[in-house]
């Protein structure tokens, strides 16, 4: 008989209540519900944010990415977070350089929402714009950008019915980037040069078998990938020259 494991269930039981019966919970989580949906929130760093299936749950690996990009650079002024999601990456370089200028920016209105509610319920004041990657920012940014994140979609279509019951709850356009699972990266790759200053830094996540094909998405950028604690590639870096 299928049951979930025990340091689950502890946290279920944490959460059981008149209204939500531990029976009805581990229903759920059996039912290939992610954990921190019934939560309802997700550690990420020493943030705790507020998670449901509108949003991707932030991951150790998106965690690492934070403080890959914080270590790269000092007393920023303009930070950029695409495909925000939960807001979970902005919030985090927020709190770790609270005199900085955060955006971040997402295409799903429900994404936005959910980044919102963060930011209120963080208390870290961050700019949330919806919109396509770059399309949302003020142009007078151009140039200036010190440091720039991403988080972006890069499972290929032909691969999503692979990944596990739980992940493909999550939201398929935060997960799915095209038919090769490189279109959201590339793009991002061609217009990060123009935004970034000079010594300007870029993090993007990728996945563990598209290092080669990241980095020379990165146009005008000198590219390398880092790998992940697990020693799988994992992020594309670059400073613009």
């Amino acid at each position: 008989m299928v049951a979930v494991p025990e340091h689950e269930r502890r946290r279920l039981e944490s959460i059981a209540d008149d209204a939500q019966p531990l029976d009805d919970l581990i229903e759920r989580r059996l039912g290939g519900e992610p954990l921190q949906y019934i939560e309802g929130t997700a550690a990420f760093g020493p943030l705790t944010l507020d998670v449901d299936p509108r949003v991707l749950i932030p991951r150790p690996e998106t965690e690492r990415l934070f403080e890959i990009a914080a270590g790269m650079v000092r007393s920023p002024e303009v930070l950029v977070d695409l495909c925000t999601g939960s807001g979970a990456l902005a919030l985090a370089l927020k709190r770790e350089f609270p005199g900085s200028a955060v955006f971040a920016t997402d295409i799903s209105p429900e994404a936005i929402e959910v980044a919102t509610e963060n930011r209120h319920k963080t208390r870290l004041p961050i700019y949330i714009a919806e919109g396509d990657l770059f399309d949302p920012l003020p142009a007078s940014l151009l140039g200036s950008v010190d440091l720039i994140v991403a988080n972006p979609p890069y499972v290929a279509e032909v691969d999503f019915a692979d990944l596990p019951r739980d992940v493909q709850q999550e939201p398929r356009m935060a997960l799915v980037s095209g038919p090769s699972g490189l279109e959201v990266i590339q793009r991002i790759g061609a217009d990060a040069a123009l935004w970034l200053r000079p010594g300007g830094v870029i993090v993007c996540e990728i996945g563990e078998t598209q290092g080669v094909s990241a980095t020379s998405s990165f146009v005008d950028l000198p590219a390398v990938v880092r790998q992940d604690l697990t020693g799988h590639d994992r992020y594309v870096v670059a400073v613009k020259p």
